[in-house]
């Protein structure tokens, strides 16, 4: 475990730089909510952004940048784990609407 002390504080430029960046994303996503796109396409981009705004406030704010390699890359490799297990059960939720296909 860290201390507060090892920690470099980088002051208040830093983390006013890190909001304007996550202002200036979230007002990208405005730009890209009024442009004539495709649905997939608006989908796609909106995720993208998102992806990126909530990479840069988990690595800055809650101090995983300052962490050890190993830690951060834990919570990368966890993270896609879940999600792809969350992508393995859709399948399962459809037999709840038409039941199960050898039983008809």
């Amino acid at each position: 475990m860290t201390t507060a002390e090892e920690h470099k504080s980088g002051g208040v430029g830093k983390d006013l730089v890190v909001y304007f960046c996550i202002l200036a994303l979230a007002g990208f996503q405005f730009v890209i909510a009024y442009q004539n796109i495709d649905a997939s396409q608006m989908l796609v981009r909106m995720m993208i952004v998102a992806i990126v705004e909530a990479g840069l406030a988990l690595l800055f704010f809650m101090h995983l940048w300052a962490e050890n390699r190993g830690l951060l890359w834990f919570v990368v490799v966890f993270t896609v784990f879940v999600l792809l297990a969350m992508q393995y059960g859709w399948t399962d939720s459809f037999r709840l609407s038409g039941g199960v296909p050898w039983a008809k």
